[in-house]
């Protein structure tokens, strides 16, 4: 398969804060999903890639081409930025006839296109709504709109999945797979794992700025199921169920809170740990309050990782 992104000794910094860092990756037709924390540089890596930022050092070519000021180029590729970029003023309808039209299509072209796009994501009955007006789900869905407008051969997602409600959700992941089909490549971003799972077996993890591993799901899932998860249980006697837990081939370690209704599990294996505590509540009808992870997040796990 033909490598459609390469990124060598990419690097770019704002001041003395630094966004990405001697990246070098390729990227072939497909989805790829990007994932990493808050503030891992993935927004500034698909803006260097949608060409609205100039790489500091290193380059980026996009179909063989540079990316930075190559207007013929950006007919090619659509970017979903993940804030607002609309003006709120206008309809949805106006906005998107308004980006057809900087696109250089005739006024039938534009209104089919549009027309298009705007049913794709599930605002054609909305169109004629000023934007101000739209939650902020819809907003999100227009700025997919405005991405697949033109029907991009590559399409950048930031953050597509965020505030947009469970059934659509499912339709944009199915969308985005259709593209796929297509023979288009695409690459979203996001920092919640279950999301890029549902769309695609290529991973890129990226931290501080680097890219710290690229493989298939299974790899990426081996590295974060390494990360010991700490689960708290909120429950009226603690001392029971913690002897309950203790022998437990999952659990690694078990604190008390200080108030004394609860206890912080330490496991290595959260899928089979949650699974054997189910079945030891239903067993024993041990009762419990809560049940919470305060660590089940990407930066815990990447601090776990790097501190190894």
């Amino acid at each position: 398969m033909s490598i459609v992104l390469k990124a060598e000794k990419l690097s770019k910094w704002y001041g003395n804060i630094l966004g990405i860092s001697d990246i070098n990756l390729e990227i072939k037709p497909g989805i790829t999903g990007l994932l990493g924390p808050n503030g891992a540089g993935k927004s500034t890596f698909l803006k260097l890639a949608a060409g609205q930022l100039k790489p500091k050092l290193g380059s980026l070519q996009i179909f063989g081409e540079n990316v930075f000021g190559n207007h013929r180029l950006f007919q090619r590729i659509g970017f979903c930025p993940e804030y607002d970029s609309a003006y709120m003023d206008m309809s949805g309808w106006q906005f998107i006839m308004l980006l057809a039209h900087l696109h250089g299509y005739a006024p039938c072209a534009a209104e089919a296109m549009s027309e298009k796009a705007l049913t794709e994501v599930g605002l054609v009955e909305s169109k004629d709504r000023l934007i101000k007006g739209y939650s902020f789900g819809m907003r999100q869905r227009l700025r997919l709109a405005s991405s697949i407008l033109h029907e991009p051969e590559m399409l950048m997602l930031d953050e597509p999945l965020r505030g947009i409600d469970p059934l659509w959700r499912i339709k944009i992941i199915q969308l985005i797979k259709e593209y796929e089909k297509q023979g288009r490549t695409v690459i979203v971003s996001s920092h919640i794992l279950p999301e890029i799972e549902a769309m695609t077996n290529e991973i890129v993890l990226i931290h501080q700025g680097k890219i710290f591993a690229k493989g298939d799901i299974q790899r990426i899932r081996g590295l974060i199921d390494s990360h010991p998860h700490q689960v708290s249980i909120l429950c009226p006697d603690p001392r029971r169920l913690a002897a309950r837990l203790i022998g437990n081939e999952y659990v690694l370690s078990i604190e008390f809170t200080t108030q004394g209704r609860g206890l912080t599990v330490k496991t290595n294996q959260r899928d089979h740990f949650f699974k054997a505590l189910m079945h030891l509540i239903a067993e024993d009808r041990l009762t419990v309050e809560e049940i919470t992870s305060p660590d089940d997040n990407l930066q815990a796990v990447f601090d776990y990782l790097i501190g190894k």
